[in-house]
């Protein structure tokens, strides 16, 4: 990867130190509120001081190279100052989502032996203070809680050093991170019933985020767009890290909705925004409902489910914008994506080609390369694959010639755009979220009344996917939708995980082996959607 160029060995302060150079007083970051209707601007001299300020912080609460700082935390300014902190100490930056409750974050904060948490007082009706107080004596590694709203010591604000010393700035300036030092850990759900985390350094990250913005003709004068969490991989990657790589501003949204995201693309002159298809359909809908206009957008990247070909046509004629299709995932970035100037049968059609420095190809179970147009496995390789899953080096599917086997199901086209077809593994998306079917599954047939539970993913045309939970009851017991969510909840389970449907069967369709036919399962599921409406579990 170096001798290629692909590999630059440069870290994310590289750059940003250079534009804090070049041009300190311009906007880096705009951060909005939506609880309060606050808003913050900062410069890139305020970035870097608040950054300079966390880090002391972090030096002071012991934090040193490869030790772990999560932080749960909308897209919010704490969010970006804590990245950027953590890379000038050396420390590893592990973004949760804010959906996540005592059980998920017991799990993951855990494993990484996090020695910081940084948590909201509250957001949106949750208190995360209370979250962490109560997971806190379960996790001997943490030392230090921080709150941002809080009070007194736990305070956010006093994470921020405003007493540093001349020595302890001379010491941050002299640290240099290596470019293949492990700069971010994030944690996706996998199929085993535990989450994974991924590891990615600074040449994997950038290596892709370079090849990105030359497709896509982003550069300093862009004005970036993020309503996708930064805790997501996407809105880290492309609503953090790219803004700051290239000196561009960065516009975050904590709570999305449709009338303020078109407001603030309209406001601050957006270029630029990135989502799962429910952002693209919602937007485009608003607009074409209100009239609001996003003249200045140029480009929308929408990434996580197949874009359907109405709402192409739509939003490209209501946003005046290109819609541009991208598949990838969390170990390695988008992997493929459309091109501005291509046609709209390939923004609809297909999940984009290879960005430079990364392959892609269609095997059978054999590992073979199947013809053009056929389905098989999707296998990718290239400079923005991660290097590892934390402390579970066996669950990444790298094979000795570096092809890692993703999961999916694909075909391949003749001009080299891949069409992802299916899952392999047993993951269902819902608006973006990987919602991780086992361990749901899991907890369900806990459940005293269940036998025989099965998780099922079933079309929908805003969310891309919900979940359907068909449910095999023990003699003589019973069990209703609301049940099943309250259960849920009592376990501690993020909500989007709960599944929209519950279906009382009688017996599960299975193979003469005795294995679950899920496939089955699925064409029910999509056929019961089709003719009722949907139950709903609410938050």
């Amino acid at each position: 990867m170096l001798a290629a160029g692909l590999w630059r060995d440069q870290t994310l302060l590289d750059h940003f130190r250079r534009h804090v150079a070049d041009r300190p007083g311009k906007t880096a970051l705009v951060a909005n509120q939506a609880a309060t209707g606050t808003q913050l601007r900062l410069s890139y001299a305020d970035l870097d001081d608040l950054s300079d300020r966390a880090a002391i912080g972090l030096m002071r609460c012991g934090i040193g190279e490869g030790d772990v700082v999560s932080f749960q935390l909308p897209n919010w300014w704490q969010f970006t100052v804590l990245h950027i902190a953590c890379l000038k100490v050396g420390a590893v930056s592990n973004p949760l989502m804010v959906i996540f409750r005592e059980r998920e974050l017991t799990f993951m904060l855990g494993l990484a032996a996090s020695k910081v948490l940084v948590v909201p007082r509250r957001f949106r009706d949750v208190d995360h203070r209370a979250i962490a107080q109560a997971i806190r004596p379960s996790l001997p590694a943490l030392t230090h809680v921080f709150v941002v709203d809080g009070e007194a010591s736990e305070s956010f604000e006093n994470l921020l050093a405003a007493d540093a010393t001349a020595e302890e700035l001379a010491t941050l300036r002299a640290r240099r991170l290596s470019p293949d030092a492990v700069i971010q850990l994030l944690y996706t759900s996998g199929t085993t019933g535990e989450p994974k985390g991924v590891s990615h350094t600074s040449n994997t990250m950038l290596s892709n985020l370079v090849p990105f913005a030359q497709r896509l003709h982003l550069g300093q004068d862009d004005v970036i767009h993020m309503p996708s969490p930064m805790a997501h991989q996407l809105g880290f990657m492309y609503g953090l890290v790219l803004p700051a790589m290239l000196g561009a501003t960065a516009v975050l949204q904590d709570v999305f909705v449709p009338e303020t995201m078109a407001r603030q693309i309209g406001e601050e002159r957006a270029t630029f925004t990135m989502g799962a298809t429910p952002f693209l359909n919602d937007l485009a809908d608003h607009c074409l409902r209100t009239g609001a206009a996003t003249p200045t957008l140029r480009i929308f990247v929408s990434a996580g489910a197949p874009i359907p070909r109405a709402l192409v046509t739509k939003a490209r004629e209501v946003l005046g914008a290109a819609v541009l299709s991208a598949w990838g995932m969390s170990e390695n970035g988008a992997v493929t994506t459309t091109r501005p100037e291509d046609p709209e049968e390939k923004v609809a059609g297909t999940d984009g080609c290879p960005l430079q420095g990364m392959e892609v190809r269609v095997v059978d179970p054999l590992n073979m390369p199947v013809p053009v147009g056929e389905e098989g496995q999707l296998q990718v390789r290239g400079c923005s694959n991660f290097v590892g899953y934390l402390k579970r080096p066996g669950l990444a599917r790298v094979d000795a010639e570096g092809w890692f086997e993703t999961g999916d199901l694909a075909r391949l086209d003749a001009d080299g755009y891949i069409r992802i077809t299916g899952r392999a593994k047993d993951i269902i998306i819902r608006g973006g979220e990987n919602i991780p079917v086992v361990e749901v599954e899991e907890l369900l047939f806990r459940h005293p009344a269940v036998a025989i539970v099965a998780v099922v993913g079933y079309p929908d045309p805003r969310l891309g996917e919900r979940a359907c939970a068909f449910v095999k009851l023990r003699e003589g017991a019973s069990l209703t939708f609301g049940e099943m969510v309250a259960y849920l909840k009592a376990q501690k389970m993020a909500i989007q995980y709960i599944p929209e449907r519950l279906e009382i069967v009688d017996d599960m369709p299975r193979t003469p082996s005795g294995k679950l036919q899920k496939f089955r399962l699925r064409e029910i599921a999509r056929a019961l959607a089709g003719n009722s409406i949907p139950q709903e579990r609410t938050s």
